[in-house]
């Protein structure tokens, strides 16, 4: 799959030390997949990360956007132990 990133979504990989590999694997399979409440365009997409205590990567992505963009990237304390 082809995506690409937002300016905000390279400033805060940099910042929060998330992998692109990482990125990456949710992206593209993603354990869990939830539209946004607010903007029918975002779409966000879950994942552990094994390699970082089994936390939960939440990736908010554009889909209407050829190729998808990802908007931001954060791990989602609140899912802990939910998947």
């Amino acid at each position: 799959m082809n995506y690409e990133l937002s300016q905000h979504a390279l400033d805060i990989l940099r910042e929060r030390g998330i992998s692109r590999e990482w990125l990456e694997r949710v992206i593209l399979q993603p354990v869990l997949t939830k539209p946004d409440s607010v903007d029918g365009a975002l779409e966000h997409r879950l994942g552990k990360i094994a390699e970082f205590d089994n936390r939960v990567l939440r990736v908010i992505v554009n889909v209407q956007v050829k190729p998808v963009r990802v908007v931001t990237a954060y791990f989602d304390r609140t899912m802990k132990g939910t998947l």
